[in-house]
């Protein structure tokens, strides 16, 4: 398995790249310019070296896109169109994992408000652009902090919620997300879900703002998933 992280030199991509780095999946880390995304990956390569990662090489959005065989897009909501519009040449048929959330900071706002967006969530813009491309999107990551992923080699004690219309490739999100030490992937249904699982995110940035914290998150208890 060989996944794309598309806007990988950011935060949240970075984060996840190293972690699944670390844990043995090959890595794409795509930027809109491949020479950042080289330099990057030099970096971090660098950095996480002592666990031993699997391969991490960096590419162009578009060249991730094509050579990858799952996708995972973290890029801000402001980026998310240019970014589908540049990559769906080369996603037919690929499963897609979405952490884009509509935060108001993309028009001058609060980072811990939610924006309200055309298609319900960032996630069904994401299925409606790559409709004709045949993609499978499913909503994942969005609401693990980027201080987490950064926190090397620390566990993830939190859940991820997943969504999407794809029982496989929810499947898969889930195997690449339970990759991760103590993080736990959760399905709560289809993609008409995504709207409720993007708003965990400013919830979560505002309680981290008010309690000077940086590794909000949450377990859902009282439900056997087995």
């Amino acid at each position: 398995m060989l996944v794309g992280i598309i806007g990988g030199t950011g935060a949240q991509g970075l984060g996840i790249a190293k972690r699944l780095a670390i844990a043995g999946v090959d890595v794409i880390v795509g930027s809109r310019q491949e020479e950042k995304a080289i330099k990057v990956v030099e970096e971090a390569i660098e950095e996480i070296g002592q666990y031993n990662p699997a391969k991490m090489i960096g590419m162009a959005n578009e060249d991730a896109a094509k050579e990858a065989d799952i996708l995972i897009l973290t890029v801000p909501l402001q980026a998310q169109v240019a970014t589908i519009k540049s990559i769906k040449d080369y996603v037919k048929g690929k499963i897609v994992l979405d952490a884009t959330v509509p935060l108001e900071s993309a028009i001058g706002g609060k980072v811990s408000s939610l924006l309200h967006v055309s298609h319900g969530s960032a996630a069904e813009i994401t299925a409606k652009l790559l409709e004709d491309e045949g993609a499978r999107v499913v909503v994942a990551f969005s609401n693990i902090s980027n201080s987490h992923l950064a926190n090397i080699p620390e566990p993830i004690d939190c859940d991820c919620l997943i969504c999407g219309d794809d029982k496989e490739a929810k499947e898969v999100a889930a195997e690449i997300i339970d990759k991760i030490p103590d993080l736990r992937a959760i399905d709560v249904g289809g993609l008409e879900k995504a709207h409720l699982i993007e708003s965990i995110t400013p919830l979560l940035i505002g309680l981290n703002i008010k309690y000077k914290s940086h590794y909000g998150g949450f377990r859902i208890t009282g439900v056997d998933f087995e």
